[in-house]
């Protein structure tokens, strides 16, 4: 890194994305709201802070402190714990294919050929804003079907009223009036959602996963797009276009400034008040649904970005003695901090939309993954030059998920790179255009007209039970088997335990030789490494959660899911058993690699 604000703001972009703006707000949606007030804590919120407490803010330290102290990538670190990496010098290459290193890098592969499409989704909403009108503000469009783009209709009113829904009612409507005594249709809905739904996705063409259909071309031409983007800045390496300095404090800031204009906007408009309120108010019976605990789990693994090896492979390049104890608190109160505030801009939203259509607001949109690109648009199309903020909007949300899909794709990349250097390392762009190719290519069942489907499928299952067993593994390995430790200086790299001690400078000559020999772990032997780094060891908070409440934790709501478990579902319509299999089968993949070859 050029500075150590360089690293912090990577780290802010990569862990401040879509996860925070996009997955956060449908999650506390779907789970009954949420608060910021600690004595009012809600049904999504209590266990979100739980895991960020007790598992996400220990389990980002020790991954930082994990790559900085060892530096090297995802796999080559795992040098430090043989069962769990599993790579000695002497052993042949397919070895590397197995542990924990492969477990991360594989949970970032399920997760980058999807978050592109997120990605492709904003492409083609920026793409719609070079229009004299916001096509999602638009009725009698032939995606339409039931919208309203009138006012407020009245609750009173009935079904000869659905005849003035473009016209602006000032006066109550006569209840009494003969032609008014038939109640009115229920199910109203938003413009920008039937855009969503049937003019993005086209998704009523497709009557389930098993009915993919065919290939959306114009999501598939935006899709293609992202991954050459993706593909250009990392053809010659990460550092070449992402992390230089304007770059990344532009990409680290600049959403901030759009959320808070938005959030400005969204609480002075109509029915703000009810849909923040909802956004506060907990549903506490919502606490025993298991769901509910696992998507808390999962979305601070998500946003955090906590076992998907990106944060190991950026502190592999700090300085040996960097105060990362600083960093964790920083980047991890911070982005949670983010998720809270977008979830504000969200729901002011969907109060003003639910005050217009006189829904309650659990009925105003689909409790999905697409309730962003309902709301978000929703809340441009309410500013003055609605096209040019709807641009700088859908522009930030790119910003946003490049610098996660750039993390990411780089941490898939460099992993398989630093591991097979002979055959890699001098044909990296090739390689890289490889694994662009691949995603792309299994990103198109994505962008069928049943693609959003598959999406729900893969948002659910890619980090999930997989990524909840490699956290645990993770955990296990640096606290209790941390094994031949890897040692690095500005110019040497050795394992413990070789016989070149007596040829290293006498400082690091003494830690070589107390180092050497040591395979099994003795207690708070990685807290000595923490203090070798930074001159003190980490306090009792982190070594009380490293020993027994982030692993103990995990496995209770592993645990706690798999007795609760229910298929899941998209717009109330249960996936087939085949499905749910398919899903549960990614996730396991993840992680079964890792007790395989212990027991081997």
């Amino acid at each position: 890194w050029g500075s150590h604000a360089e690293f912090l703001l990577s780290c802010i972009g990569y862990c401040v994305g879509l996860g925070n703006v996009w997955r956060f707000p449908y999650l506390a949606y779907q789970s009954g709201g949420a608060t910021i007030y600690i004595i009012r804590t809600g049904a999504f919120l209590i266990p979100y802070l739980i895991m960020l407490v007790f598992c996400g803010i220990p389990l980002f330290l020790i991954e930082l402190g994990f790559g900085q102290f060892s530096g090297f990538g995802t796999v080559t670190s795992w040098r430090a714990s043989p069962m769990f990496k599993v790579l000695y010098l002497n052993l042949k290459a397919s070895d590397a294919f197995v542990g924990i290193g492969f477990g991360m890098m594989l949970v970032s592969f399920f997760v980058i050929i999807y978050y592109n499409v997120i990605i492709a989704y904003a492409f083609f909403y920026l793409f719609a804003s070079f229009t004299s009108v916001l096509p999602w503000t638009l009725c009698n469009q032939w995606w339409n079907k039931a919208a309203q783009c009138g006012t407020t209709i009245p609750t009173n009113c009935t079904v000869n009223c659905t005849t003035m829904m473009n016209v602006t009612m000032t006066t109550p409507v006569n209840t009494t009036m003969s032609n008014m005594t038939t109640p009115a249709p229920p199910d109203r809905v938003s413009p920008s959602q039937e855009y969503w739904k049937y003019r993005v996705l086209r998704i009523d063409q497709s009557s389930g996963i098993d009915d993919p259909g065919p290939v959306l071309w114009d999501l598939c031409l935006c899709l293609l797009l992202s991954w050459i983007v993706v593909f250009v800045c990392l053809m010659k390496g990460v550092k070449s276009f992402e992390y230089t300095d304007r770059v990344v404090y532009f990409t680290a800031t600049f959403p901030y400034l759009i959320l808070f204009i938005l959030l400005i906007r969204g609480v002075t408009l109509e029915g703000a008040g009810e849909g923040i309120r909802f956004y506060v108010t907990p549903q506490w019976e919502r606490l025993k649904d298991s769901k509910v605990w696992s998507k808390a789990a999962t979305q601070i693994f998500y946003s955090l970005g906590i076992s998907f090896g990106g944060l190991l492979t950026f502190a592999s390049y700090n300085k040996f003695s960097q105060n990362i104890y600083r960093d964790t608190l920083i980047v991890a109160l911070g982005n949670c901090g983010t998720s809270i505030f977008a979830g504000f801009v969200i729901f002011s939203v969907i109060g003003h939309m639910a005050f217009k259509l006189q829904l309650p607001i659990d009925k105003v949109a689909d409790q999905g993954p697409g309730l962003a690109f309902v709301a978000y648009p929703e809340a441009v199309s309410l500013l003055p030059a609605p096209q040019l903020w709807s641009i700088l909007f859908f522009f930030m949300l790119i910003t946003l998920g490049l610098d996660s899909q750039f993390a990411m794709t780089e941490t898939v990349i460099t992993g398989l790179t630093d591991e097979f250097p002979k055959y890699l390392m001098h044909n990296k762009f090739k390689f890289t255009a490889f694994i662009c190719s691949i995603c792309f290519l299994l990103g198109l069942l994505l962008v069928t007209e049943g693609g959003f489907f598959w999406f729900n499928l893969y948002d659910w299952y890619s980090a999930y039970y997989g990524l909840y067993f490699l956290t645990i593994f993770l955990c296990l390995a640096i606290t209790y088997g941390y094994g031949k430790i890897l040692f690095r200086t500005r110019s040497i790299q050795m394992i413990s335990g070789v016989d070149n001690c007596r040829f290293l400078p006498p400082n690091i000559n003494k830690v070589c030789f107390f180092l050497k020999g040591h395979f099994f772990t003795y207690p708070w032997r990685f807290n000595k490494d923490m203090k070798l780094m930074l001159g003190r060891e980490p306090n009792w908070y982190y070594r009380i959660n490293w020993m027994l409440f982030s692993p103990g934790l995990l496995v209770f709501i592993t645990l706690f899911s798999i007795i609760n478990y229910s298929p899941i579902t998209l717009n109330k319509q249960a996936y087939p058993k085949w499905a749910d299999n398919l899903g549960i089968c990614m996730s396991i993949t993840v992680a079964a690699v890792v007790p395989l070859y212990m027991v081997y």
